[in-house]
């Protein structure tokens, strides 16, 4: 199964090496896209979200494959456990789904768009993440997922 993960703008320099380690890891389970979506935020004054969240919103939709199972994060989605997105995850698998792309929206959340798009709308917490963050934790808990299906010994779980 190959799942994306989409994300809007670029990701803070300091978050590299750590993006870098997970992403390599994931791949021992799946076959993982990251692709990084030009911000709709100019450097102008006058800032109109819904405007930014359009634009952002018709590059994410070119990126998204025909068949895609959906997952759309956002601090309204539904918050989920490890154990519970490795199940989500296999679930998909058994349903022959062949791609899973999470998106990440920018620095004003998702367009109407995206989210009537997902098929599913999923919280990382209760806490605001900058995106190059939820990017991270993301594909740290896409991995554990991989360790949890497998029986692997990284996720201890309530130990």
């Amino acid at each position: 199964m190959r799942i994306s993960v989409l994300t809007v703008g670029k990701c803070d320099p300091l978050l590299l090496k750590a993006l870098e380690h997970y992403e390599m890891s994931a791949k021992h389970y799946w076959k993982i896209q990251v692709w990084e979506i030009s911000s709709g935020v100019l450097r102008s004054k006058k800032t109109f979200p819904e405007e930014v969240k359009k634009q952002e919103a018709e590059r994410i939709m070119t990126k998204i494959p025909a068949r895609s199972e959906v997952i759309a994060l956002s601090r309204v989605g539904k918050k989920i456990s490890s154990t519970g997105l490795s199940e989500y995850l296999q679930e998909c698998a058994l349903r022959s789904i062949s791609d899973v792309t999470f998106v990440i929206g920018g620095a004003f959340g998702l367009s109407e768009i995206v989210l009537n798009r997902a098929d599913r709308v999923m919280a990382l917490s209760d806490f605001t993440y900058t995106h190059g963050l939820a990017r991270l934790i993301l594909l740290e808990q896409i991995y554990r997922a991989g360790t949890i299906m497998r029986n692997e010994p990284y996720h201890k779980g309530g130990v």
